[in-house]
């Protein structure tokens, strides 16, 4: 099922008014797939359930809920007509919930793992992720090569974390006590007055 699944899912992507601004195929299988796909390993070493943030069309949250299929993903989107195309399309997916909402509303320290790709610049995904996390838990955040570790690396300080790794333009961050009072901040704070 899964690769059929797949290219059923890149195509309503694709299709959908508002979802992606990539119209190519072969480059959404690049992009929102195979760029998703880099994770799997990663995630499949931290037990408990997963958070795609701003999971948008769904990506990275669906590919790797396929490659994960005994994983429970939940998929959290602010944007109701994203939240809608996204209970639609992963329907057949038995390991997959979708939360309409941002992140500061979701449970705190209840995930394994949480996941951000082209959510916000990193600083203000970190902030975002990490108070999701459960101790002993991980954040994946997709960067570019411009991409300030040293400035994700305060951020997750000040969310009882720690920059763990930095390579291949992926940032893994370890949560390492509870989210630390006053976290999350209120819905927007996060990317009104950035923490770094």
């Amino acid at each position: 099922m899964s690769s059929a699944f797949l290219e059923y899912w890149l195509e309503e992507v694709i299709a959908a008014p508002g979802v992606t601004g990539i119209q190519d195929l072969a480059e959404a299988r690049r992009v929102l797939l195979d760029d998703a796909l880099r994770a799997a390993s990663i995630v499949d070493l931290v037990p408990g359930p997963v958070v795609d943030v701003g999971s948008g069309g769904g990506t990275p949250g669906i590919p790797l809920a396929t490659a994960l299929p005994k994983r429970a993903f939940t998929l959290v989107e602010s944007e109701r007509r994203k939240c809608d195309f996204l209970a639609r399309v992963s329907a057949a997916l038995p390991n997959v919930a979708v939360a309409w909402g941002r992140a500061e509303e979701q449970q705190t320290d209840a995930f394994g793992v949480a996941l951000a790709k082209a959510l916000a610049k990193p600083t203000v995904a970190a902030e975002l992720c990490l108070p999701l996390v459960r101790p002993g838990g991980i954040a994946i955040l997709w960067v570019g090569e411009s991409a300030e570790a040293d400035s994700v690396a305060r951020v997750a300080e000040k969310l009882a974390s720690a920059l763990e790794d930095d390579s291949d333009g992926l940032l893994v961050l370890r949560k390492l006590a509870p989210t630390p009072p006053g976290f999350p901040r209120r819905s927007g704070m996060a990317k009104k007055r950035p923490l770094a």
